[in-house]
């Protein structure tokens, strides 16, 4: 098959019940942009039959990877952007299918020099359907904002599951990824920035949906260490990247 011009990662932990209809939807959207595509699943070792069930659609454009035993979302995130092959690499959560009308304007966005664009439910533009719970966006954007004050990271919407990156800023930033769990987006970001690559958030259509698995007050003392250690990391990419002063020619 020939490269693609879109590679879509989806990352799935028992998404039985919806996957086939996401998968369906995702394909017929990037079909519409009329550019050779792929779908690049990868199922984080679902008890359900998700790989499964996906397996069977029986398109070649479609792969599917099974992580032995389940090794967090940001491992999978990390797995399926370095195993695709587009020029663009979009990040779709499961839950990501309404989301898919604000592709053109991702992609408007890349062609006005963006190298990551990230979907944003903050961003002017964007059009949220169901929310979360008040509780629940209370304490959802006060950890936003440690994430950002820890890691220096501009971005409002940082754990959106929906970012557009070009191939080159997405596997400079995922190959250097150390955190495997759910905060891996801030990490991934921070990273891409410190590197030099341009980011920009664009406002886009999303639903939350019910029967979110999170639960803040379990993770939020791991995740607290995570980022501190994402922050050192960054600096230290930064650092390896950054070009050798100019020799003095007087010297």
């Amino acid at each position: 098959m020939p490269q693609p011009a879109l590679s879509v990662v989806v990352p799935a932990y028992n998404e039985a019940a919806g996957i086939v209809a996401t998968v369906e939807a995702i394909a017929a959207r990037v079909a519409e942009l009329g550019e050779g595509w792929e779908l690049v699943l990868v199922d984080n070792a679902s008890t359900d039959g998700t790989a499964e069930l996906v397996e069977r659609i029986g398109d070649e454009r479609i792969r599917v990877l099974v992580n032995d035993v389940n090794r967090g979302k940001g491992f999978s995130v990390r797995r399926g952007m370095l195993a695709a092959g587009g020029e663009l690499r979009l990040h779709c959560d499961a839950d990501c299918a309404p989301s898919l009308a604000s592709l053109p304007a991702m992609l408007a966005a890349l062609d006005e020099g963006a190298d990551v664009v990230i979907g944003s439910r903050l961003a002017p533009g964007a059009r949220v359907g169901r929310r979360q719970p008040l509780r629940r966006r209370i304490a959802g954007r006060t950890f936003v904002e440690l994430s950002r004050l820890a890691l220096r990271e501009p971005t409002h919407d940082l754990f959106c599951g929906f970012k557009l990156w070009r191939a080159d800023a997405a596997v400079a930033a995922h190959s250097r990824l150390r955190l495997d769990g759910w905060v891996f987006d801030a990490e991934a970001l921070a990273l891409a920035r410190a590197l030099g690559y341009r980011l920009r958030e664009v406002g886009i259509v999303w639903s939350d949906r019910e029967g979110s698995r999170l639960s803040m007050p379990r993770v939020v003392v791991p995740v607290v260490h995570d980022l501190l250690a994402a922050r050192a990391h960054v600096r230290r990419e930064a650092e390896r990247a950054a070009p050798e002063p100019a020799a003095d020619p007087a010297g």
